[in-house]
């Protein structure tokens, strides 16, 4: 068995169960789209009543309705961010811990290549788990809103920008967990750190969203692919997607550097 193989092998069952996830939670909340379409008017009222400021803190521009397509789910979308974000950090910290964790230092070391060539193959195994993730999400959204768009009409030019933004959102959340895990010993719970981090700059862009400016979304991704940005402009916010493109590419030329260097317990 090749290391990349083997490192797909600690992936998929975890994969299976977020990509699950995702399709059940874009299945469940697009079943609510035809009531809140029905009831446009009231649901425009409704939201004109509430503070711009909570409006963006979950996601929703000022004016974002709720009764179109592309604006209910720019709503769902910020879950599936959440969720997808999650899933990402997860593996970016478990990416260099699990030798530790579980005890296969000695699988990778005794095999006749370099750690050049060890951690090449664990990102090769990472990237086609998140890329598969990225299939996912498209497929499951395409899906959940043609069954339940209840013949309303949306454009698909924004709706493919947010879709395209999903990898970068991955690979920040991924890199930075990786990033982490290069500098710590031992990460003993990595759904802890997964959930904390993820939940974590949520919480910190809906916090800019209500006091306003920019400062604090230049640290979240949530800031840098917001997707009521991408609705109403029907593009990308490169300025801030610069940012997280950045950081990504730092953490990983880091993080290989550091790996060649780091002592890696066996069992």
């Amino acid at each position: 068995m090749n290391i990349y193989k083997f490192e797909l092998k600690t992936y998929w069952k975890s994969f299976i169960l977020w990509s699950l996830g995702i399709i059940v939670l874009q299945i469940i909340m697009m079943i609510f789209y035809p009531t809140m379409a029905r009831d446009a008017q009231m649901m425009d009222l409704i939201m004109e009543n509430y503070p711009e400021e909570l409006l963006q803190a979950i996601g929703l521009g000022e004016h974002v309705s709720l009764a179109t397509v592309l604006g209910y789910y720019t709503f769902v979308f910020v879950f599936v961010q959440l969720l997808v974000g999650v899933q990402s950090a997860y593996y970016g910290f478990q990416f260099l811990s699990v030798e530790e964790r579980e005890h296969t230092a000695d699988f990778l070391f005794t095999k006749p290549v370099t750690r050049s060539r060890i951690l090449v193959e664990k990102y090769l195994a990472a990237f086609t788990i998140l890329g598969l993730t990225t299939l996912v999400v498209t497929a499951s959204t395409f899906v959940s809103i043609e069954l339940f768009r209840d013949g309303s009409g949306y454009e698909v030019g924004p709706l493919v920008i947010q879709l395209l933004s999903v990898p970068l959102f991955q690979l920040f959340f991924f890199s930075i967990g990786m990033l982490v895990t290069v500098g710590t010993k031992r990460i003993r719970s990595v759904i802890s750190y997964a959930l904390g981090f993820g939940f974590g700059l949520y919480v910190l862009n809906a916090f800019r969203s209500i006091v306003g400016g920019e400062f604090l979304g230049f640290f979240t991704p949530y800031y840098h692919f917001e997707s009521s940005y991408i609705l109403m402009e029907g593009s990308m916010p490169m300025d801030r997607a610069i940012i997280s493109i950045s950081m990504i590419l730092l953490a990983h030329i880091i993080t290989y550097f550091a790996y060649l260097k780091r002592n890696i317990r066996a069992q």
